[in-house]
């Protein structure tokens, strides 16, 4: 195996490496100053459509990590780049939150109800019945199905929650169409985040909590890859997966020697 160059950028996961059911993580804040201070490039990822960056910028603040708002790509981002890379100025029926209509609408795109190009379901938190049989007739009749991201479940103070994936799977099921899912494990989304910071895949390293979206999504993109066990993925379950990070550390503390 030829000897990996040494990282000049960073991408990294919010929930479950920088931040744990709103709290910080210890050394969070210190990486991402690090960060800031050496003048890496670096991006934070997340799959959440439902928040804008200004949101989850102030999120983050309030748990101690100060960055820009540009240095916050979200699965609505991608897929609103997604979409005005594919069909310029197009036309979408959304489900979803203001993150993911406003990155449609400041991409070009006109939301409506009316014989749309693509069908956008995003994570909501008030998913209701009018709005999935408006989105399975619409697929019937003829409208592209794209997702932000296929997770089942998102996490809540309350316990688990219905994500964006299962309700496409209930979609998918009434039309017989499977949706286009953007965000991670797609590579797409990865791809689109090194383009906006111009970083190069073999000079870039993942931070992930999860094997089946960061890391997975990591390795198909050519990144160095980290999974830290802050998150949802824990040290046992490593070996189940028939693909294994660069490394395994216990939290993103222990990555905050790498950058000089």
């Amino acid at each position: 195996m030829s000897e990996r160059k040494p990282i000049e950028s960073w991408l990294t996961d919010m929930d479950g490496v920088l931040v744990h059911e709103g709290s910080l993580v210890p050394g969070a804040d210190e990486f991402i100053k690090r960060l800031r201070d050496s003048g890496r490039r670096f991006l934070v990822l997340t799959n959440n459509s439902i928040y804008t960056p200004r949101d989850l910028r102030a999120r983050l603040r309030h748990s101690g990590i100060d960055l820009p708002e540009s240095a916050i790509w979200t699965s609505a981002l991608a897929t609103a780049q997604f979409l005005s890379n594919q069909r310029p100025e197009g036309s979408a029926y959304v489900v979803g939150e203001v993150g993911l209509t406003t990155a449609l609408h400041e991409a070009g795109y006109t939301l409506t109800e009316t014989d749309p190009d693509y069908v956008v379901l995003g994570e909501t938190r008030t998913y209701s019945f009018e709005a999935i049989t408006k989105m399975i007739r619409l697929i019937v009749g003829g409208a592209r199905f794209i997702c932000t991201n296929p997770d089942p479940i998102g996490p809540s103070l309350e316990g688990v929650l219905p994500a964006a994936g299962s309700v496409a799977a209930l979609v998918t099921k009434a039309t017989g169409v499977e949706p286009y899912f953007v965000g991670k494990p797609n590579p797409v989304m990865m791809r689109e985040g090194l383009n906006k910071i111009e970083a190069h895949s073999e000079t870039t390293a993942m931070i992930g909590d999860r094997m089946d979206t960061d890391v997975l999504c990591g390795i198909e993109a050519g990144l160095q890859t980290f999974l830290v066990l802050t998150g949802v993925t824990q040290a046992d379950e490593v070996d189940r997966f028939p693909y294994r990070p660069s490394r395994v550390v216990a939290s993103i503390a222990d990555l905050i020697s790498y950058i000089d």
